[in-house]
């Protein structure tokens, strides 16, 4: 395991646009989705922040908590992750997305015992196509250099990034955990959905 400090991030920049609203704000047992993994990943890691674009980040639920507002514009979450590694270059980063409503702490208590000392990004196989997951991965503060390669060559896709680097990459130990919600009927068949 590694020895240095981790953050969490929760990335929260997005503009949600097939879902036809904030993402980060939909409502889960009283708390919005946002808060819910910020307390997660507050239960696992030494600080946690949320990132943000910088039209965010005076937003009344964003603003509650520390906040990563994004250096990058047009990078989607790369901008957020390799935002997080700038401002904090000697952390590495456990980083997940607000659109995930199945993830919990046995998934994340998994990810960080199995992860990997030496490569840069420690990401589950999607249980759908098999595929690195980087929106739910701990990304090592020697990723930063990795990333900043990719971007300049115009790869901006975290899931490229890992598909084409040496990463670790573990079994899901819950299938499910990981499926994300993008669109009205993706809500409808999740957690949110049935609780909201």
């Amino acid at each position: 395991m590694s020895a240095n400090a981790l953050y969490g991030l929760v990335l929260a920049g997005g503009e949600s646009r097939r879902m036809g609203r904030d993402k980060a704000l939909l409502p889960r047992n009283g708390e919005s989705q946002l808060a819910y993994l910020a307390a997660l990943l507050g239960r696992l890691c030494d600080r946690v922040f949320v990132s943000a674009r910088s039209t965010q980040q005076h937003d009344a639920e964003r603003s509650r908590f520390d906040l990563v507002v994004d250096h990058y514009q047009n990078l989607g979450p790369m901008a957020g992750i390799l935002s997080a590694l700038e401002d904090y270059p000697d952390k590495d980063w456990l980083v997940v997305a607000c659109d995930l409503p199945n993830v919990d702490e046995p998934t994340l208590r998994f990810l960080l015992e199995h992860r990997s000392a030496a490569k840069p990004f420690t990401a589950f196989r999607s249980s759908h196509d098999g595929l690195p997951e980087p929106l739910c991965a701990i990304y090592k503060n020697s990723s930063a250099n990795v990333l900043r390669n990719f971007v300049a060559e115009g790869v901006i896709c975290p899931r490229k990034v890992m598909m084409r680097s040496d990463s670790h990459l573990l079994e899901q130990p819950d299938p499910g955990a990981l499926d994300n919600i993008n669109t009205p009927d993706d809500l409808e068949r999740s957690v949110l959905g049935a609780g909201s």
